[in-house]
């Protein structure tokens, strides 16, 4: 597996070159951060995710460009240690793919904090040098506005490790934003050539790439797994974190799906009478044949509790199973069932009559 310790025309980190051979290749050289093409950003040297692990100094005033997961899991993590942080969204919502409610409330949990965010907001140009001093023209609704800060984080997207290193020699395809080309089995244009992870476009998370190995090992000891109707979770690590599986609200809109939606306060949740961990909400989208279609929550633990609703999905299970599930109290888990009771009834059907 060629993993970035060399570069694929063999040429080494300490000199000389090494030519390796093998029956097959699996390609998992991943992605970098992208540096979009604003005047003076790359000139300012801004930290990525890397260099963000790796400062042994607070930013006295840390700029977030982008309200992803890395960026606000950064943004959060600064301003509890101390730094100032404003977060700079170019889109007109933070996690611009999440239902706007659940944007609404991770920007009132971070904004309580003391982070400023900036929404719908164009960085017009940046002056200066993160570590030292740095300031950036930014466009808003209510005008341009002057920013300074001592440093910049670049949190707005990846770009793949693909470029350079011959795989066109080696008839590997690309698509037009530089991933390579697989089927459902990642197998690449190439016989015997295979890519796992986010280089070949699959969703960017470590439970994916790990997840892409066991399809492709899989499939070499002669077994049929593909990557098609993956039910695939994913979770922010903010504080309170964000979990969602399956559909969202403005996802079964694009589709076309009729859902029933509910929701309910995580306050609700008689385990955070406990904690007192009351921020956030659960929601869940349930379709017309009871079955669980999405599921998605801000609050303490919300990754095992999505697990569950993610176990009863996979099982086709209609929605009552948990709503009348014995479950232990005091639990988080335990507010599936206040929650799938809050479903709405089926809408009535009418027949036409001639």
């Amino acid at each position: 597996m060629f993993c970035g310790t060399e570069n694929a025309r063999g040429a080494l980190i300490d000199g000389g070159t090494r030519v390796l051979a093998g029956d097959q290749v699996f390609l998992n050289v991943g992605t970098h951060a992208a540096i979009p093409s604003i005047p003076g950003l790359e000139a300012a040297r801004p930290l990525t995710n890397i260099e963000a692990l790796e400062l042994d100094y607070l930013p006295p005033h840390l700029i977030v460009l982008g309200g992803g997961y890395v960026g606000l899991e950064f943004a959060q993590a600064y301003r509890r240690f101390g730094s100032r942080v404003t977060v700079i969204q170019h889109g007109p919502q933070l996690m611009g793919r999440e239902d706007p409610d659940v944007s609404d409330e991770l920007q009132r949990i971070l904004s309580d904090e003391g982070i400023h965010v900036l929404v719908a907001a164009e960085t017009l140009h940046v002056h200066g040098r993160s570590g030292e001093e740095v300031r950036l023209v930014v466009r808003t609704t209510a005008g341009e506005q002057t920013i300074e800060s001592s440093d910049i984080l670049v949190a707005a997207g990846r770009i793949p490790n693909t470029a350079g290193i011959g795989l066109e020699e080696a008839g590997v395809a690309l698509d037009s934003r530089g991933y390579i080309r697989v089927n459902e089995r990642l197998e690449t244009s190439a016989s015997e050539v295979w890519a796992i992870g986010e280089c070949a476009g699959s969703p960017q998370f470590t439970h994916v790439s790990e997840d892409d190995f066991r399809i492709i090992r899989d499939n070499l000891a002669g077994g049929q797994r593909s990557t098609r109707d993956r039910l695939i979770p994913y979770c922010m690590f903010t504080d309170p974190p964000l979990a969602h599986v399956g559909l969202s609200e403005g996802e079964a809109r694009r589709q076309g799906v009729s859902v029933r939606v509910a929701r309910l306060p995580t306050s609700a949740v008689l385990r955070t009478q406990t904690s007192d961990e009351r921020q956030g909400f659960m929601k869940a989208l349930v379709g017309d044949d009871d079955r669980i279609l999405g599921f998605t929550m801000i609050g303490a633990e919300a990754g095992e509790v999505m697990a569950t609703v993610q176990t009863a999905m996979l099982a086709d299970l209609p929605y009552p199973r948990l709503r009348d599930a014995v479950l232990a109290h005091p639990t988080m888990v335990e507010g599936l069932g206040s929650l799938f009771s809050q479903v709405p009834p089926r809408p009535l059907q009418y027949r036409r009559t001639a």
